[in-house]
């Protein structure tokens, strides 16, 4: 698929997703909903891509969906609509971010580099992780339209900040700037407008510097830990080890060790 509203770069280890639409703050469309499913499925599958990176182009990371494009929806075409209608036409969000990015077995970093709001906001929560520019806002605005959390907005959030924090921001349609985002513990890190793209990319590094094997096998443990007992996930724990064990990388992160050097890991 050529991509009209984003870029998908691949520089070293790094894959980095870019939202293409600055003239419109990022704003997502139903075409950008299809690139971005192309896009996703591209980044999960190269082999050389160890991390994916998600950011906007211009001043916002993403204005949240494009109202202008939306269908008329007048009250006299709501009365219209039927439950059975409704229910044919199924969710209108054009992707499910959470469970994308959850099933990707790589870290996933969005870089936010200006306004994040919306949907722009749950595709931020979505990522594992987030590093922000100063300029970072974050808005759940969504009952200020009149709806609710989309894109498991509501979930995601609360998750990374609690359910009280959650109904503040939601309820409110507040907008934080980067560093209540990182005190509250929605931001990994804030560094300088000027420094930003240098910090993304160092960042990022880091992460691509694991094993992504056992990597991969860790961001399920991680996610597997939110649902489940300390029984079960001890379980999982064990079928992980041996998942991992038996791998050249393991074998490379031992060499590497008592090599007193930087392991090399493919992989596999």
């Amino acid at each position: 698929m050529d991509y009209e509203t984003l870029r998908l770069e691949r520089t070293d280890a790094i894959a980095t997703l870019t939202l293409n639409r600055p003239e419109s703050l990022n704003a997502m469309t139903a075409r950008m909903g299809q690139e971005l499913n192309d896009a996703f499925v591209r980044a999960r599958d190269d082999t050389e891509a160890r991390v994916l990176v998600v950011t906007g182009e211009g001043r916002a990371f993403c204005a949240g969906e494009d109202v202008k494009e939306r269908p008329a929806d007048s009250a006299d075409a709501r009365r219209r609509g039927t439950p059975l209608g409704k229910l044919a036409r199924g969710p209108l969000a054009p992707i499910d971010f959470a469970q994308t990015f959850r099933n990707m077995p790589k870290p996933t970093i969005a870089a936010v580099n200006g306004a994040a709001v919306g949907q722009g906001l749950s595709l931020a929560l979505a990522c594992d992780m987030r590093i922000a520019s100063e300029n970072a806002r974050f808005g759940a605005v969504w009952t200020l339209r009149g709806i609710p959390p989309e894109s498991a907005g509501a979930y995601l959030l609360t998750q990374l900040v609690g359910p009280a924090k959650a109904c503040e921001l939601i309820f409110g349609g507040k907008i934080i700037d980067a560093e209540e985002a990182k005190d509250i513990g929605l931001v990994n890190e804030v560094v300088p407008a000027a420094e930003f793209r240098e910090a993304t990319r160092s960042f990022a590094l880091e992460m691509a510097n694991g094993a992504p094997v056992a990597n991969g096998v860790a961001k399920l443990m991680i996610y597997q830990a939110l649902e489940t007992s300390l029984a079960v996930h001890g379980r999982f724990d064990f079928f992980g080890q041996q998942y991992c064990f038996n791998t050249d990388d393991r074998e490379e992160g031992i060499r590497s060790f008592l090599e007193k050097r930087p392991a090399n890991f493919k992989g596999s």
